[in-house]
């Protein structure tokens, strides 16, 4: 697990709801237990500011860092994707998106990515399709000066094929099946040995490597999608295990916490 990575899962998983900030020494002992290191923790805060997703902040006299407000709403949606548990309601029609005047490479290359972060698929060189349109979509298009028509519109068709010839389903669905068997080893070698600092490590790894669904899954509507799913019981292990493992994880999480700034050396 990168420094950046888990920087990101635990803000989003922990101190969003906290205020969005924390000491550096914090953020040191709460990720130590994940592998991490206090330099690659210093440095993947950087980075972090440099990026607008991070902010530095003092917390009574120590130095911390909080989260910008683009930090806050990408972790927001991320939360509501991450911890799904209900179909999202979908009307049939598709948000259709033309993009225009694309030059550099470079360009191209964070559109695909970011697009395909907020559910879009390539159809062909220049159109994209979600069952649903994102509040980020804007942002993403401004960032980098891209122009873009947009529609809403039906399929005159089957909508199972053109699913099929936006995303791959095989690939995604072989994937869930995958993270679940590893989710299953992970949980059942730590079953017995929970305390509060494991709890919170196993905890952050289950969600991690869940996380990555994010880049993947562009969360279709049920009615899109094969039967049976292998996601549905995916998200239910998932679902089950972060609430058991919620409670001793977010002791160790306000024990730290609760630490005067710079006096974390010593949590358990």
């Amino acid at each position: 697990m990168h420094a950046r990575s888990a920087l990101f899962d635990l803000y989003g998983d922990h101190l969003r709801t906290r205020g969005g900030e924390a000491p550096v020494s914090a953020l040191v002992v709460l990720l130590e237990p994940l592998g991490i290191a206090a330099p690659a923790v210093r440095t993947a805060v950087s980075r972090m500011v440099r990026q607008d997703w991070l902010v530095p902040v003092r917390l009574g006299s120590a130095a911390g860092y909080a989260l910008t407000s683009r930090a806050s709403r990408r972790l927001d949606a991320a939360a509501d994707r991450i911890y799904r548990t209900r179909d999202v309601a979908w009307d049939g029609t598709w948000h259709v998106l033309v993009t225009r005047d694309i030059g550099a490479r470079s360009v191209r290359h964070r559109l695909r990515t970011g697009l395909g972060f907020l559910g879009y698929a390539q159809i062909d060189t220049d159109t994209w399709i979600s069952p649903r349109s994102s509040d980020e979509l804007d942002a993403l298009l401004a960032s980098d000066g891209v122009r873009a028509e947009r529609f809403h519109a039906r399929h005159d068709g089957q909508p199972a094929s053109l699913v099929r010839q936006a995303w791959d389903l095989d690939a995604l669905a072989a994937s869930y099946e995958a993270w679940l068997n590893r989710a299953r080893s992970l949980i059942d070698g730590s079953r017995g040995t929970e305390e509060p600092k494991r709890a919170f490590a196993v905890r952050s790894e289950l969600v991690h490597e869940w996380r990555k669904f994010l880049f993947t899954d562009p969360a279709l509507p049920r009615a899109l999608l094969p039967e049976p799913w292998p996601g549905t019981a995916a998200a239910a292990y998932f679902d089950a295990e972060a609430d058991r493992l919620l409670p001793l994880a977010t002791k160790f999480v306000d024990d730290t916490l609760a630490r005067p700034p710079g006096h974390h050396e010593e949590i358990p």
